[in-house]
């Protein structure tokens, strides 16, 4: 298990894109061919203005149309517009991965380091199909990749901190050289914490973890206009606790791998011809030997390995753009699950919860956009792709589904529109899209997959019908020297929604189970999402930026759809002055009282949390130097938000403070 990255520096914020789409998403071919001659981007720090060491997850965390649910203190799953990962495509520099664990303890997201990567791209509904197919949209975390410079030149990073709460220590560490013909990188990243302490200052159990992760990249440009690169992740992480599971984790190595040949064109139609095959595989093993009240033991180990192909062309002609692409890719996804008893030399039970499931994508992508005006702009595309399965052990199907095909075959279509206006200091934008998506392996093929949140068994359907989503969003924003607000809103009424219902065949498997559910198809779902972001030059020091964001979610019967985000806010002040910065920020959620107890559910009330930090900018030895002191959850509040799995507490007050060098 291994892990890919590049070199530059993450940028995302609570901000969209004036067609409310596309969260930082560079489309200008100019800008790409001047990278062959620049001495080197400008490098952006993955951080937000509160807290400078921050993680991935955390990272993602300020965007305004991402949430998490939590299941302990790492890995997080991202929910894109409130939908859980299976509708939405996450790739990394348009890499697909695939986690391997039943239980979703291995998002994407936790096989790349804050330091790997140079900016990800969140693209929201049908806009985010460029990598695949999908409902939600996609997110994809770009690898750090140095440009070629006219003179050698090398430099680097270096970082470490401490936090109080969960006794965190890491270091993070970047290298690069540079030249005219040759690029180096390399990262390197280690963390290590204990449990974490809850607001009312107790410890939260099985909450500690380890990561270790490093990533290399190497670059030669073969001519003027054109070179190969070589990149590689190595991710490895053990000991790492998930109080809201019965099971831990005991170690997920991950390696990810890709090589790419780029052309860059001064004239003609096409600008920009980028081509990378890649391979990449996941292991993934459970443990619950240190959960001494578990009755019966379990081994839950999982593989998932993929190859791939992502072929990339820029067009442009007068005030047409177009970007097409091409994805290929064949991933197999194994898990297994052992029962044991007390006495471990006596097996009682194995089976496949993924029965070695191949699947095989091959997509073709295109987005254009067509410059009508100075003020005007209409972007539009689609997709069409293929998808496969293969189930090599079907038998486990047919236990619940007789004749189950072993193959399955489906066409994923897709098509997406916007227009965008700009008058004086107004922007406005309105589009729509429609689009398709196949089962994921858990979806169609899991088998006996325990979910600990509503307590069932859960078995998949590999003959349910792909999901059809039909969108539409608007965005209006209003922008001058000192001020920027903008609104964003989107809806999405998704044909055939998959989602579990009780079986009324079949007794549990886990002894903690209450039941078994198999994945089904709701004849309907209807998901809205609204988000407002705002911020203000209070004077030439001092600034202030504010979040505000709802969602609502129902099925056919007007019931509601679990893990929806209630109303959220986030207000927060900025003082920098010559070498020394003051940040604070309020934020927190109304209660959740749209609630679903058919999925496990209950009322989660409101919370409020304040955070402050500050920075001090100064020089060491002909190094920059920034060291920074701050407090999350000043106020040791003791809260569980509607995306903590089965209500754990969240932190309570951390002490943290981080020194980074950079030369």
């Amino acid at each position: 298990m291994m892990k890919n990255t590049s070199i530059s520096f993450l940028v995302l914020f609570l901000g969209v894109n004036a067609n409310a789409q596309h969260s930082h998403v560079q489309n200008d071919t100019t800008k790409t061919l001047e990278e062959v001659t620049i001495t080197a981007i400008a490098k952006r720090k993955i951080e937000t203005e509160m807290k400078m060491a921050v993680s991935v997850d955390e990272f993602l965390a300020s965007s305004d149309n991402i949430s998490f649910i939590k299941r302990g203190a790492y890995a997080w799953e991202p929910l894109l517009n409130n939908m859980s990962t299976e509708r939405s495509t996450i790739t990394i520099d348009g890499m697909h991965v695939f986690g391997a664990c039943t239980d979703k303890m291995d998002p994407v997201t936790s096989y790349v380091e804050s330091n790997n990567l140079s900016t990800i791209d969140i693209t929201s509904g049908q806009a985010g199909s460029m990598h695949g197919a999908t409902v939600a949209g996609s997110i994809d975390l770009k690898r750090k990749s140095t440009s070629f410079g006219l003179e050698k030149k090398w430099g680097g990073a270096y970082q470490t901190g401490v936090e109080s709460s969960n006794k965190q220590f890491f270091n993070l560490g970047n290298l690069f050289y540079s030249s005219d013909r040759f690029v180096a990188d390399g990262s390197i990243a280690f963390r290590k914490a204990g449990n974490y302490y809850d607001g009312n200052s107790n410890v939260v159990n099985h909450s500690q973890y380890q990561k270790f992760n490093t990533a290399v990249g190497l670059a030669y440009k073969t001519g003027e206009l054109s070179s190969v690169r070589v990149d590689a992740i190595y991710d490895k992480a053990k000991d790492v606790g998930f109080p809201a599971l019965p099971m831990d984790l005991w170690l997920s190595r991950a390696i990810i791998t890709s090589a790419s040949y780029k052309q860059l064109f001064e004239d003609g139609l096409l600008r920009v011809w980028d081509t990378k095959l890649y391979f990449n595989a996941v292991e993934h093993y459970m443990d619950d030997t240190k959960r001494p009240e578990n009755l019966v033991h379990m081994d839950m180990p999982g593989w998932s390995t993929t190859y791939g192909l992502a072929s990339r062309a820029n067009l442009k002609h007068g005030d047409y753009s177009y970007e097409i692409q091409l994805n290929v890719y064949d991933n197999l996804s194994i898990a297994e699950m052992t029962m044991y008893p007390q006495d471990r030399s006596k097996k009682t039970m194995f089976a496949y919860s993924w029965p070695w499931v191949t699947t095989r994508f091959v997509g073709f992508s295109m987005n254009n956009s067509w410059d009508i005006s100075e003020m005007s702009r209409l972007n539009f595309g689609g997709s069409l792709g293929w998808n496969y399965n293969h189930s090599k052990y079907v038998e486990f199907n047919w236990i619940f589904l007789p004749g189950t095909p072993q193959e399955k075959n489906r066409i994923l279509p897709g098509l997406h529109a916007s227009y965008q206006l700009n008058i004086n200091q107004f922007n406005f934008s309105v589009g729509t899209g429609y689009g398709h998506r196949a089962p994921s392996v858990s979806e169609g093929y899991g088998y006996y997959i325990y979910n600990s949140f509503d307590r069932y068994d859960y078995i998949g359907n590999p003959n349910l019908k792909n999901e059809i989503s039909y969108e539409a969003n608007a965005s209006a924003g209003y922008k001058n020297e000192r001020m920027d607000i903008e609104a964003n809103v989107n809806y999405f009424h998704i044909k055939n929604y998959i989602i579990g219902r009780i079986l009324s065949l079949g007794s549990p498997m886990n002894y903690q189970s209450v039941g078994v559910k198999g994945y089904t198809s709701l004849n309907h779902a209807r998901l809205f999402n609204m988000a407002l972001n705002a911020n203000y030059d209070i004077l030439q020091h001092l600034h202030w930026k504010g979040m505000l964001t709802y969602a609502r979610a129902t099925d056919d019967k007007n019931g509601n759809l679990p893990f929806i985000r209630p109303l959220s806010y986030q207000t927060s002040l900025y003082f920098m002055h010559k070498q020394f910065g003051f940040q604070t920020s309020v934020n927190g959620d109304l209660a959740q009282e749209d609630y679903s107890p058919e999925y496990g559910e209950d009322l989660t009330p409101a919370y409020m949390v304040w955070n402050i930090s500050a920075d001090y900018t100064f020089s060491f030895r002909n190094y920059k130097a920034v060291l920074q002191v701050g407090a999350e959850n000043l106020f040791n509040e003791y809260y569980s938000t509607y995306a903590d799995w089965g209500n754990i507490p969240r932190m309570g007050r951390n002490v943290f403070t981080s020194l980074k060098f950079n030369f």
